[in-house]
């Protein structure tokens, strides 16, 4: 960052006479700047967005999946070869600290302290979605002729609701299933895209040529509708 920032800016005499391979070796300080003021320490200051919602402890108040904060991330432990890496930061709405870490044995990231994991519950029913059947109610068809004959009958009902549904499912699964018929359609698909993008440069740079622009930094666009209007719209006296 800081090299790209000094391109074609003043470099002192004493630089070119230094042997200092960039001007950030020169005036001795880190390419990343102040986001690696505690790299001695083993942290480094990064972008860290939340992985999920969650409560500040600090002041028991939301903090959203999404919300991004200046972490200072910092190397915690090992999985086997897998490092485990631990997020500090501060909350938006207090002055509270909390801490993230990785936990690459569940693909997941664990609340260490200081910030706790909102946990999001929902009923199968409610929802519209198949209800798995409950243990106490395998043992009790299992056990009781008359409740299985009675849970039979409602699943009957039920299946016969669900049917139209399950079949709309079935052909939209059978319209997805040819993988080899997707991807030489989406193949098809890039190939037109491909041949209508290089006869529009070809015929950009004709007109270029004979705009005798090339060579320039003057990029012709491409022709719309607006602009067929616009040309039409124009009278030459």
């Amino acid at each position: 960052m800081a090299d790209r920032k000094a391109t074609n800016k003043y470099y002192p005499p004493e630089f070119f006479d230094s042997g200092k391979s960039s001007i950030n070796e020169y005036v001795g300080q880190h390419p990343l700047r102040e986001r690696a003021k505690k790299l001695s320490e083993g942290i480094l200051v990064i972008r860290f967005e939340m992985p999920y919602d969650a409560w500040c402890l600090g002041c028991n108040k939301h903090i959203g999946m999404g919300v991004r904060y200046n972490a200072e991330k910092k190397k915690v432990g090992m999985y086997y070869s897998t490092p485990i890496w631990g997020f500090r930061c501060k909350c938006h709405m207090c002055s509270a600290w909390f801490e993230i870490q990785t936990d690459p044995k569940n693909t997941d990231y664990v609340c260490v302290t200081g910030v706790r994991r909102m946990v999001k519950t929902w009923e199968a029913g409610e929802n519209g979605a198949l209800e798995l059947t409950q243990k106490s109610d395998k043992q009790k068809l299992e056990a009781d002729p008359l409740y299985r004959l009675e849970h039979g009958i409602t699943d009957a009902v039920k299946a016969k609701k669900e049917r139209p549904q399950l079949e709309r499912l079935l052909d939209v699964r059978d319209d997805w299933y040819d993988d080899f018929a997707l991807n030489q359609s989406l193949r098809r698909s890039f190939r037109g895209r491909k041949r209508e993008l290089e006869a529009d440069e070809q015929e950009r740079d004709a007109l270029t040529k004979r705009a005798g622009l090339a060579g320039s930094a003057v990029t012709i666009l491409r022709e719309n509708e607006e602009d067929r209007a616009h040309a039409a719209a124009v009278r030459f006296r």
